[in-house]
């Protein structure tokens, strides 16, 4: 039995091995040939900085950035919001009126991106709103709000209604009550939704290509665009890498902190 159990957990780990370089393994080749003197993706002439120096020197890659991040930032922060509250006035609505809202909610998400980016442009040209980066921001604000109420809804079926009621009874407010007994139990879900919706939107190729104006793009338009491969490509790949392993870290060690902190205190 033991050797069973050893030969299979040996079998586990090499099986986990396999999956996080398949994974992984290409990330870090970028990583370590945004470094390469030369353009070659095969093989590395030298250690050099000049990539990284090329990126910020190209205005046009610059202006790529720019949008690209703004346009999530806005994304994030009104389908957080909008998300949040929609999830929440469901999580309170009848059971057959919540599922068939929901089933509604799916179709964004189960729809190919092509169709979703399509029907927007569409829309945009019947109303004869001209495409441009407020297009895009709408656009990408509608296909981020449905991650958003997928990830704080089973959150919010998890809470105790009594809890609220509760608030409600001793004099706090609806807004109170939202805002200091709702939301702080659900945070980590909404943390979780705004996370997901700045990734959908920074790296949205489909929908910003329909929807977005002839004087704006983003990091995917710009790739797409280039005639020839660039390797400044791989140093801003590899600042992206790092910015969001940097995110990810203080956003699981800033709460560990906290509770660690709070248990001091009330010892």
């Amino acid at each position: 039995m033991e050797k069973k159990k050893s030969g299979s957990r040996f079998f586990t780990s090499g099986y986990l091995i396999l999956v996080m370089l398949f994974i992984y393994l290409p990330i870090l080749y970028v990583m370590v040939f945004s470094f390469n003197d030369s353009k070659s993706m095969i093989s590395f002439s030298g250690f050099s900085t000049r990539w990284y120096e090329a990126m910020f020197e190209n205005r046009e890659m610059l202006e790529s950035i720019y949008y690209t991040v703004v346009v999530a930032l806005i994304a994030t922060a009104v389908s957080t919001v909008v998300g949040t509250i929609a999830a929440i006035g469901l999580s309170k609505a009848r059971p057959l009126i919540r599922s068939a809202i929901l089933e509604i909610n799916n179709l964004p998400v189960l729809n190919p991106d092509i169709v979703t980016a399509i029907s927007l442009m569409l829309l945009f040209l019947s109303v004869k709103i001209q495409r441009s980066i407020v297009t895009l921001t709408l656009a990408h604000i509608t296909f981020c709000i449905p991650y958003v109420i997928l990830s704080v809804m089973p959150k919010l079926r998890q809470l105790d209604d009594n809890v609220a009621e509760a608030a409600l009874d001793l004099g706090a407010t609806p807004w109170q009550a939202l805002t200091k007994v709702i939301i702080p139990q659900v945070y980590p879900a909404i943390f979780s939704g705004a996370l997901i919706a700045f990734s959908m939107s920074f790296d949205d190729f489909v929908i910003s290509f329909f929807t977005a104006g002839v004087d704006v793009q983003n990091i995917s338009m710009y790739v797409y665009s280039m005639k020839r491969f660039n390797p400044s490509v791989n140093a801003l790949s590899t600042l992206i890498v790092i910015a969001v392993t940097l995110i990810l870290v203080a956003a699981n060690l800033i709460p560990a902190l906290k509770e660690r902190k709070n248990k001091k205190e009330e010892t």
